[in-house]
């Protein structure tokens, strides 16, 4: 059922529903209606707390404890401890690690996302020792979630447009550290 909320001149919420008659009843719709964990708010969370802040906790859960990780860069890692070896590995090799949604699109349990990617090159990735320089590419990301936690991601990255930023050669492999 949806929830329809009408405000008064006072500033007091009620229910519009006929449905929902009694004041209790509302308060449980509400909370209910708020405490939905939808795909748009896992991969809004999974950027802007996991991936920019580094946030291991918040990775730790919303990742579900199989997650399945496919990165343009890499082999595919598994669960969320599979996920942080990598997203360390990311941000030790790029500082102020940033990854921007240009587009979002979700499902019921699915989300895609257009991404830019950006960050200063300060340690070895690609194989090309620290260079300084701040690169930026884009990419796509596409989720399946499971209700209520992330269960598989696969990002597609530019990793042509991250070579030729750092003067690698198009044979260059990943690797950092």
């Amino acid at each position: 059922m949806a929830l329809a909320f009408v405000v008064g001149p006072d500033g007091a919420c009620e229910a519009a529903n006929e449905q929902v008659k009694d004041q209790g009843h509302f308060m449980a719709l509400a909370l209910e209606t708020l405490m939905t964990v939808t795909p748009r708010f896992l991969v809004e969370r999974f950027y802007y707390e996991v991936w920019n802040k580094a946030d291991e906790a918040v990775a730790r859960e919303i990742l579900h404890g199989d997650f399945r990780f496919r990165a343009s860069l890499g082999p595919e890692r598994r669960g969320p401890d599979g996920f942080i070896d990598y997203l360390r590995a990311i941000h030790q090799a790029l500082a102020g690690y940033t990854c921007i949604i240009d587009d979002l699109v979700c499902t019921e349990n699915r989300a895609a996302a257009r991404m830019t990617f950006k960050g200063i090159h300060r340690g070895r990735f690609f194989e090309i020792p620290p260079t300084g320089k701040e690169i930026k590419w884009a990419g796509a990301a596409f989720f399946r979630t499971d209700g209520d936690k992330i269960a598989e991601l696969w990002v597609l990255g530019d990793v042509d447009s991250v070579k030729q930023q750092l003067g690698a050669s198009a044979s260059t492999g990943f690797s950092s550290g």
